[in-house]
């Protein structure tokens, strides 16, 4: 206690009197606010999972912010934990709903005062040896927690201290003059409420939140949105540079309808057809047209079913009546200035076909939130390859377009060790158990607002039907609905939902897309993840605004199911199917924008990890199919570069860290590439494992300069990088320079690349002779280009004005190289060197249970700004090697760089900075380590800038990887 108390007093020290002492301090004093980068949710959540108490004393409260806090809440529960509330009802900001969600969670303790005026907002969260505590202007809403600009203080302090004891004796007086919540109380309250007029003005002031506009049959009162602009001037773009046809890609609920209407007002047509697979959509775009567009009503009709009105001039049209001989050609080919084609991903199918090879009109817009298929269709070409504008999920988030959603990705059904799988059979879907289980999830998690309207996605329709029934007989109103029930049925059901008729429509093939549902506040998924396309067409149902909803309730039952991985892909858009990456964002609080958040119960996202270590996204069967999207939607065979700048395309790297270079994963697809020779494929392999990852630019620049010139000037070269900005030094270029000239590498390595690129004479640097007669080839020199321009884009994620770049990844033989060693040490690196004046140092964080307890050093974060680091085996303060490091540092003379990696199953180091040795802490261990008593030391390291929050706590988490 005594040492904690001391590390305190350092970092008070630096918190408030000297922010460069270099003395250790854990635990420092942070103001916190809601930036892109960082939130006062995350430390908040910290602060809780790790608690052993807390208690919160708060003016305002909403179910979003509680739902943000109801995972880390449930684990609590089942340590055992519990934890105080007080509240109130000043200004009548709290709803009744906020109570009874209060009520739901079984270990905490509510209480509300009267006292005049309360407006407090302070958090304490206790453990064994410190409490921390949050201080500040956020309340326990959403918008306080993760978007409102607000200022708060985090603490950290001893039970003696005066601010935590003032804090603390506050609490307990309030808490006794405060009334219990109950669900009397509750009645009460809701009855007042009732009575009370609750302006909207109260929490706008408050939350600065509005609430939700909607519009009526005023035309003028409808404006575009923020994506609806950007996107109206692109398509007008796109006219005038001569194409009539465009592709909008724009996530669920971001107003596609409404985009296609603002722009057949933009282009003025004489004539409009609107296209849609089923009536009901049609009854609804015809609506938001005549909300939009200023015109008499008979100008609008339908041609569909038994409504033949063809001469009107905004036409909307059902693909199945249409497509039809006898109704297509009753129309003139040229009927038509202007064509929407809705849900336009369907429009591979040849009803669609039909119809646009029928008509020519003078523009053709196509609409979709998913043109990624999972039925092989390609919808590009019909649209000339243009897609005007795309919009996904977290840009609509972070542009607050869609409703804001709190996703909890809870456990599954687990009995005897035993959960669902991907092949779990019937009775086990619908066993009594897992119902209840279910039901305990549902009510727990809960919804926004009063009523729940919710959509649940199963597995098969016998699993549908079984489940509404079940349902239905342990009271709740629900109705399942597949592809065998008819479109009279299913928009029967819809209405009934809307009217809280219905709790739950349960569903496992449709409603996928095409349903506009806006009122949904839950969306339940009890189903494997099949594809990234189908979670998020899913997760959509919900997303759009509503008067009756704030936010939307995603509840995930997880099981131990193959595709899991899936999971932060679909939430992340992140497709580099990167596992280390997966896992990191697995991890990571701030993943989604705005006031959403994401959560997962531990064994949920154990079940994920495991999945993540397990996925074979770079198969050869995953890579085919999405290199063929990206081929489909370009029309021609992709570069490497056109896949890095495909949003939703793989990552290039998926195919160059599996193949040797892009040629060779194109033979291997069977697409018609020139084959290389023996040397052209080394060179290219070279240039594909060493060049293109970006780490450090300068040697890609030099590679460019030579394929348009003779030769390059060494000295005019260092200047020129100079001049950009970018970091040089001699030793850098000379680093470069053996780096091409293969003098870096092992044996082994020149053995694998056999030719160097360049030859060196004096300052002048040439193209060797291999290299440049392989250039003569130009198709070689098109894939040479391509993947240097690519390493160019790779480079943009580093920081090339210094060597490294905080929080990327580099292996042993990267940081030999950007260090400017002269070889590549890598395999005999024993964990850290000392080598021209640099020590890098490299820890494997969670060390493997199976390695001896020799090595099994206790390296860990004592805070964001310090690192405990053990010497290597065998070795302590009056050993050479450390000696050596030690008084370089005393000197000035040596830099110390740390690298850490989470566990053994990933391939390479997180970079975290230079880094001080606190001397006073470095200490020679009395017993050793291990069985043996092997002499080692033990030192602090100062960390120049403090671990970034979401690799902190990727470092800190429990939960391990797996090796492939």
């Amino acid at each position: 206690m005594e040492h904690l108390q001391n590390n305190l007093l350092n970092a008070y020290e630096r918190g408030f009197i000297d922010r460069y002492t270099g003395k250790v301090s854990h635990h420092p004093p942070e103001l916190i606010i809601n930036t892109k980068e960082e939130n006062v949710l995350s430390p908040m959540l910290d602060a809780l999972e790790s608690c052993e108490s807390f208690v919160i004393s708060v003016a305002f409260i909403t179910e979003g912010g509680i739902a943000s806090l109801k995972t880390a809440l449930y684990e609590l529960n089942k340590r055992g934990v519990r934890g105080r509330i007080i509240t109130s009802t000043y200004l009548n900001f709290n709803k009744p709903t906020v109570f009874k969600e209060l009520l739901k969670i079984p270990n905490i303790d509510v209480r509300i005062t009267d006292q005049a005026g309360f407006h407090a907002k302070g958090y304490i969260f206790d453990n064994s040896r410190y409490s921390t505590m949050f201080i500040g202007s956020s309340n326990l809403t959403d918008s306080a927690l993760k978007k409102n600009y607000e200022y708060n203080l985090k603490l950290t302090s001893l039970d003696n201290g005066e601010v935590i004891h003032n804090f603390k004796e506050q609490f307990e007086v309030l808490w006794e003059s405060s009334t219990a919540l109950s669900d009397e109380w509750i009645r009460d309250y809701q009855d007042l409420y009732k009575e009370l007029k609750h302006d909207d003005k109260v929490l706008h002031l408050i939350e600065n939140k509005q609430p939700y506009r909607y519009t009526n049959n005023d035309p003028k009162e409808i404006t575009p949105n923020i994506m609806q602009r950007e996107a109206l001037e692109s398509l007008k773009g796109l006219r005038l540079r001569g194409e009539d046809k465009g592709l909008i890609v724009s996530a669920t609920g971001t107003g596609k309808t409404y985009l296609s209407a603002f722009d057949v007002k933009q282009f003025d047509p004489e004539r409009v057809l609107f296209i849609a697979h089923r009536e009901q959509i049609l009854q609804k775009s015809l609506q938001d047209y005549r909300d939009l567009i200023n015109s008499d009503v008979e100008n609008f009709g339908i041609y569909s079913g038994t409504a033949r009105d063809k001469h009107a001039k905004y036409l909307f049209a059902t693909v199945q009546t249409l497509s039809r001989e006898d109704h297509l050609y009753q129309f003139n080919r040229d009927d038509f200035d202007y064509i929407v084609i809705d849900e336009a991903h369907r429009s591979g199918a040849d009803t669609y076909h039909k119809i646009i090879n029928y008509f020519t009109p003078k523009f053709l817009l196509g609409m979709t939130a998913t043109p990624e298929r999972t039925d092989n269709t390609e919808i590009f070409s019909l649209f000339d390859y243009n897609i005007a504008y795309e919009i996904r999920l977290q840009k609509a988030l972070e542009a607050e377009i869609l409703a804001p959603f709190h996703y909890f990705g809870v456990t599954d059904f687990e009995s005897d060790g035993e959960t669902i799988t991907d092949d779990s059979v019937l009775t086990d879907l619908i066993h009594e158990d897992r119902i209840d289980h279910i039901i305990d999830k549902l009510y727990y998690y809960s919804h926004a607002g009063e009523e729940v309207r919710g959509l649940m996605f199963v597995s098969n329709r016998k699993e549908a039907a079984e489940l509404s029934r079940l349902l239905n007989e342990r009271g709740f109103k629900t109705k399942s609905l597949t592809g065998l029930d008819s479109q009279e049925d299913r928009d029967q059901a819809v209405k009934q939902l809307e009217k809280n008729e219905l709790d739950y429509l349960i569903t496992v093939d449709i409603f996928n897309e095409g349903i506009d549902i806006p009122s949904v506040n839950q969306v339940v998924m009890l189903r494997q993840t099949e594809s990234s396309i189908i979670f998020v067409q899913q997760l959509g149902r919900g997303l759009r605004k509503h008067e009756s909803k704030e936010f939307l309730t995603v509840i995930d039952f997880i099981g131990n199911y193959k595709n899991n991985y899936l999971i932060p892909v679909a939430l992340t858009g992140d497709k580099s199917f990167n596992k280390d990456n997966l896992r990191r964002n697995l991890m990571n609080r701030n993943m989604i924008s705005g006031e959403s958040t994401i959560n997962f119960e531990r064994i949920a996202q154990e079940r994920i990890f495991k999945s993540i270590s397990k996925n074979r996204a770079s198969d050869l069967a995953n890579l085919r199919k999405m290199y063929a999207y990206t081929k489909d939607k370009l029309g021609h065979i992709p570069s490497l570069v056109d896949l890095h700048n495909d949003q939703d395309a793989m990552s290039p790297m998926l195919v160059l860290n599996k193949f040797n270079h892009y040629p060779a994963f194109l033979k291997k697809l069977k697409e018609p590439v020139k084959p290389l020779t023996n040397g052209q494929d080394k060179i290219l392999t070279f240039l594909s494992k060493e060049v293109v990852d970006g780490k450090r630019v300068q040697e890609v620049l030099l590679l460019q300069d030579l394929l348009v010139n003779d030769h390059v000037d060494k000295i005019d070269f260092q200047l020129g990088i100079r001049e950009k900005g970018y970091y040089m030094t001699d030793r850098t270029m000379r680093s470069i320079l053996r780096m091409l000239t293969l003098e870096f590498y092992t044996s082994q390595s020149v053995n694998k690349y056999k030719y160097p690129l360049i030859k060196v004479e004096d300052n002048k640097i040439t193209l060797s002779k291999e290299f440049n007669d392989a250039l003569k080839d130009e198709n070689f020199k098109a894939d040479v280009e391509d993947v240097l321009a690519l390493a160019v884009l790779q480079s943009e994620d580093y920081n090339q004005r210094q060597p490294l770049t905080l929080n990327e990844k580099y292996s042993r033989k990267d940081v030999c190289r950007v260090l400017n060693w002269d070889k590549d040490e890598s395999s005999v690196m024993y964990g850290y060197k000392n080598k021209h004046n640099t020590v890098p140092i490299f820890i494997n964080y969670n060390k493997s249970e199976d390695i001896d307890d020799s090595v099994k050093y206790d390296d860990r974060f004592l805070d964001s700004h310090v690192f405990q680091w053990f010497t290597r085996k065998g070795t302590d303060l009056n050993s050479k090697i450390n000696k050596e490091i030690i008084e370089d540092y005393k000197n000035d003379e040596v830099t110390l760089y740390l690298f850490v990696k989470k566990d053994e199953a990933e391939a390479e180091h997180y970079y975290l900075g230079e880094v001080d040795i606190d001397l006073e802490s470095a200490e020679n261990l009395e017993n050793g380590i291990g069985d043996g008593n092997h002499k080692v030391a033990r030192m602090n390291f100062i960390l120049e800038d403090p671990v970034e929050y979401g690799v902190f706590r990727y470092f800190e988490s429990a939960i391990k990887t797996e090796s492939n």
